[in-house]
């Protein structure tokens, strides 16, 4: 019989980087669809034709070199680096209580978000240019020349709450769900099936928790480089509520369902894959 072992910190990681970065080439799309509509206000096809007639097809992937830097830095940490923490707080077992799982994705989603903002701050930048696409080396040079080292990091508080609850949500319920899952249908925890559902389950949670978040990091991180319009978390959402009432938090709702639900599958089937290929422990 084969040893499964679990994986060392740095093998997950990497792992979980292989798997962002995968993912974000069939989901970018989708992300700036959301990203522009929580910027504009637009709806769903208005955004999307608009986009099509104006930039064409093409554009839908603007930004994509970011996205890849976010997801091999911030996302390898908040996928990859989940099960050794859970491990590490001893909240691998089934029994295990949910509070320490959620706590597990809360850290690891907290520490991916600071290495990653950067890339974040310059994708949603990219993403919101509705004009001819900005070279790399203007769009960093213009950012550090007006607002420097700082630049990079603003909306990071935002952006650590986001990723917290994300990950929290996401891996948590994705987690307890496959026990669950298992259970009811005597289905194995690798079983693709098990994965596929657990991880469905966790992306519309995920939306449910992490769109105010999403939207006001969106909002701080697409100010123009030459100015600020938000003084930090707290004054862009008061700022939001009053501008477009309380739902507007949730602006972009579908887009970002449409996003989260694949991503969170494609990304988990993907992990748990490679995972099995290697012969490691799933999650």
């Amino acid at each position: 019989m084969t040893t499964v072992r679990k994986p060392t910190l740095v093998e997950s990681i990497a792992l979980g980087g292989a798997s962002c970065v995968f993912t974000v080439n069939f989901t970018h799309p989708i992300e700036l669809v959301k990203t522009r509509m929580q910027v504009s206000g637009d709806g769903l096809m208005h955004v999307c034709s608009n986009t099509l007639k104006k930039e064409g097809i093409g554009s839908f992937w603007k930004g994509i070199v970011w996205a890849w830097g976010r997801e091999g830095s911030y996302a390898s940490i908040k996928l990859g680096g989940y099960a050794p923490m859970r491990d590490a707080l001893g909240a691998g077992g089934p029994d295990a209580p949910f509070y320490l799982k959620f706590a597990a994705g809360a850290i690891t989603g907290g520490l991916g978000s600071i290495v990653g903002n950067p890339f974040d701050v310059l994708k949603t930048l990219a993403q919101a240019n509705k004009g001819a696409p900005v070279p790399l080396t203007t769009l960093v040079g213009n950012m550090h020349k007006e607002q420097g080292i700082a630049g990079f990091y603003r909306g990071l508080n935002a952006n650590i709450m986001r990723a917290c609850v994300l990950n929290a949500t996401k891996m948590g319920c994705y987690d307890i769900s496959k026990g669950y899952v298992a259970d009811a249908t005597g289905w194995g925890r690798k079983d693709v099936r098990t994965v596929f559902c657990s991880a469905s389950l966790a992306g519309f949670f995920m939306t449910l928790t992490v769109s105010p978040f999403d939207r006001i990091r969106t909002a701080l991180m697409n100010q123009p480089t030459d100015k600020k319009i938000y003084d930090g978390f707290m004054d862009c959402a008061v700022k939001t509520v009053k501008s477009d009432g309380i739902t507007g938090l949730w602006r972009g709702f579908i887009p970002i369902w449409a996003r989260f639900a694949p991503t969170s599958t494609i990304q988990l089937l993907t992990i748990e894959a490679l995972y099995d290929a290697c012969g490691l422990k799933s999650i």
